[in-house]
């Protein structure tokens, strides 16, 4: 690679370079109703059932707002303050602090002839577990916008922005929200949010349906068929161990033979159908392991359709440093995803020996009077590699040959 060459690749083009397709109509303003009362909720609830698409949003509050407005409330964790659910023409804006029984919601995620909406399904999906309701099949809106156009450009307000040409107020996100009575102007915010996500999928489904297909969630999805029983806590995300700890556990138990095994296991794993956000934590092992014997079975997944597994796939092989597929990485530099760009760069970098130190620490010290210092230089990284050396010394040495 020439010098010239050089220096273009590392000014790596920040956003979405990919094509922009048509715009959708501004979603409509519906006709918002507000709930405080049972019988309103009850109301609502045949209309919702009969509703083969809705939209929930969910507004929160902390235990510091509520203990203004609710001080029998003792937790200092988010709890559900608004829930929104927008359908064809009308969106339901929910008070959760008012009614202490929203039982009858279940029935409407239950429903198996309608499709549940979230934007960042996470928060949502806690904050209703805590209230007893379980969504148990639904689309993560932004999960699949991400895996488009990349984390930067997946918000709720920026997918307003690309797929709309609109704006969408965000300025009340951090207000709030256990303050009653809620202001007209705080209701209409609440139920923009679950209408502009019920317009996003139709814009999704008839332009992006793979990627759209790729993020529909079940309670299914909680267990991953056809992988080894000590995969599958780090594929779900729920592993209460390490993976040193976990590798030493399943050989213990006689799960886990030799090094070998450990290889076939995850090679195995790579040929089973499962969600991105999977596929990225099984790629993420894999060089946890140092596997660079499946660097031929991760290659492929550099021309995967989502962006999320393409960088995941960079990042691996990056990792394993394996400089044999430089050719392979390389086109990965023209990505339409900013973050698949950026990966790609890195991993290049890595293979040439360059490394980059941070501009920043990402947490500050915080002085008594307020003010914020950060560590800035190389003692503290070269700390972390060798300490991430001796990580991986340690589990060389317990994965066995």
């Amino acid at each position: 690679m020439s010098e010239a060459d050089e220096q273009e690749q590392q000014n790596i083009q920040p956003g979405y370079t990919g094509p922009s397709l048509a715009r959708g109509n501004v979603p409509p303003r519906s006709e918002r109703v507000w709930i405080d009362r049972a019988e309103q909720l009850r109301e609502a609830i045949p209309v919702l059932l009969q509703s083969p698409v809705i939209a929930v949003d969910a507004e929160f509050t902390q235990g510091r707002f509520l203990a203004k407005a609710h001080s029998t409330e003792k937790s200092n964790g988010p709890r559900l303050a608004v829930l929104q659910i927008a359908v064809e023409r009308v969106c339901y804006v929910i008070d959760g602090l008012r009614l202490h029984d929203l039982s009858p919601l279940q029935a409407v995620f239950d429903n198996p002839n309608s499709v549940t909406l979230l934007h960042g399904a996470g928060a949502d999906i806690r904050v209703l577990a805590d209230r007893g309701l379980a969504v148990v099949h639904y689309y993560d809106l932004e999960a699949a916008s991400r895996s488009i156009f990349g984390q930067h450009e997946s918000s709720l307000a920026a997918m307003m922005q690309r797929a709309f040409g609109a704006h969408l107020d965000k300025s009340l996100q951090r207000t709030d929200w256990s303050r009653r009575p809620l202001p007209p102007a705080m209701i209409a915010y609440a139920a923009r949010d679950a209408e502009v996500t019920l317009a996003l999928y139709a814009w999704l489904k008839a332009r992006y349906s793979d990627a759209l297909a790729a993020h529909e969630y079940s309670d299914k999805d909680s267990a991953v068929v056809g992988v080894a029983s000590w995969i599958a806590p780090f594929l779900i995300g729920n592993s209460p161990t390490s993976v040193e700890q976990a590798v030493t556990e399943a050989k213990a138990q006689g799960v886990i033979r030799n090094k070998t095994q450990i290889a076939s296991d995850c090679r195995a794993a790579l040929s089973v159908p499962m969600h991105p956000q999977q596929r990225s934590r099984l790629l993420r092992l894999i060089a946890d392991l140092s596997l660079t014997q499946l660097v031929s079975d991760i290659v492929p997944f550099l021309s995967a359709n989502t962006s999320d597994v393409r960088g995941a796939a960079v990042r691996a092989l990056g990792r394993l440093n394996v400089k044999s597929v430089r050719e392979n990485v390389e086109p990965l530099l023209n990505d339409p995803v900013y973050d698949v760009r950026k990966a790609a760069l890195n991993t290049l970098n890595h293979f040439d020996g360059k490394v980059t130190p941070p501009k920043q620490r990402h947490t500050p010290t915080k002085a008594a009077d307020g003010t914020r210092t950060w560590t800035i230089g190389a003692e503290e990284t070269s700390q972390k590699n060798d300490d991430d050396d001796d990580w991986r010394a340690r589990l060389r040495s317990i994965m066995g040959d």
